[in-house]
């Protein structure tokens, strides 16, 4: 696609954004939000106060979260993961199931009291993290390096530069940093954390800690002692479970199940692949690990479908509208 296709692209995307919002307002399209009928699993990551795309293009912020929720509460029927699986739906709405991933410390501050205040149930998947002493994802972390250090680094030995969306690539093969750990184990991943943090103090400036900072097991407690809120597992190290060792995922699946089983003294019976990526040993080990509720994105085959196991979900945007998520959310596609 060339140049100009490009922006006559982009600016038939925002007039059809621009339009929903206008028709909304007006009142044009109410019979379309009432008369939507199914079902989907949301998938929301962070939740700040504001900047939402400072570290990471998957924040919202609590003012967006919350005018979400309102259209939720007028139009739709929201439902918890089991009654998700157990196709408990009110057959006059379109139902919603409400995921959050990576374990943020801000889904504890500004999520539970939302949706205790509007009653909407939400599953939790955290990472085991914090029990090996980590407050940060290690994907979170190189974001904010990436973003605020210098042209040009050494990781391991390894020389790298600012690329594309300020990713550092190596200079030898032009792979990026990012794509060469997320098909390692955490040591590597642990190893670049030790080495560049010096690059970015970041965990100095306490105005940042909504960006990035993990949930505490404390905290977890706390989530999980509401009646709206469920707590799933997040793989232990974030790793992809794809790409690592069949041994080394089995092992990962296991024991954050063991950890947040033993922190919560109740079982944990999901799991939410990293990245959403998965395979058919993933899945093999998943269910071995005894998780009877498999998360990903889109599915790899069309015959995911068939497993009961297994559900698809859809990733809020955060660069649009409530009113287009939602129109989104309803069809299952962004345009």
């Amino acid at each position: 696609m060339d140049t100009v296709q490009k922006i006559k692209s982009r600016l038939s995307r925002e007039y059809k954004l621009f339009r929903r919002d206008v028709r909304y307002a007006l009142g044009l399209d109410e019979n379309f939000y009432q008369n939507a009928r199914g079902s989907r699993i949301l998938i929301y990551h962070g939740i700040c106060q504001k900047d939402h795309t400072r570290f990471n293009p998957i924040f919202l912020t609590e003012r967006t979260f919350e005018q979400h929720l309102k259209l939720y509460k007028k139009y739709c029927n929201v439902v918890s993961l089991d009654d998700y699986y157990a196709g408990k739906f009110n057959p006059d709405k379109f139902n919603i199931c409400l995921t959050f991933d990576d374990g943020f410390a801000n889904n504890h501050k500004y999520v539970l009291p939302l949706i205790e205040r509007y009653q909407m149930p939400a599953t939790f998947f955290i990472t085991g993290i914090a029990n090996d002493g980590y407050d940060i994802l290690w994907n979170d972390f190189l974001g904010i390096v990436s973003k605020f250090g210098p042209q040009q680094i050494s990781c391991d030995g390894e020389q790298y530069y600012k690329g594309q969306y300020d990713h550092y690539t190596s200079i030898v093969n032009q792979v990026t940093l990012r794509d060469q750990l997320r098909a390692t184990g955490f040591g590597p991943k642990a190893g670049m954390m030790n080495e560049l943090y010096p690059l970015a103090p970041f965990k100095a400036d306490p105005e940042q800690t909504d960006y990035w900072l993990q949930i505490t097991p404390a905290q977890i407690k706390e989530l999980a002692a509401s009646p709206y809120a469920t707590i799933g597992a997040h793989g232990y190290y974030h790793n992809d479970l794809a790409r690592i060792s069949l041994a080394d995922a089995l092992n990962e699946l296991t024991k954050v199940k063991q950890y947040l089983e033993s922190l919560l003294a109740k079982p944990v019976n999901s799991i939410a692949f990293p990245y959403g990526s998965y395979n058919a040993n993933v899945i093999n080990a998943a269910k071995k690990a005894g998780y009877n509720q498999l998360l990903a994105m889109d599915f790899n085959n069309s015959t995911d479908s068939m497993d009961d196991t297994l559900r698809e979900r859809l990733t809020v945007n955060p660069f649009i509208s409530p009113i287009n998520q939602l129109y989104a959310t309803i069809t299952c596609k962004y345009d």
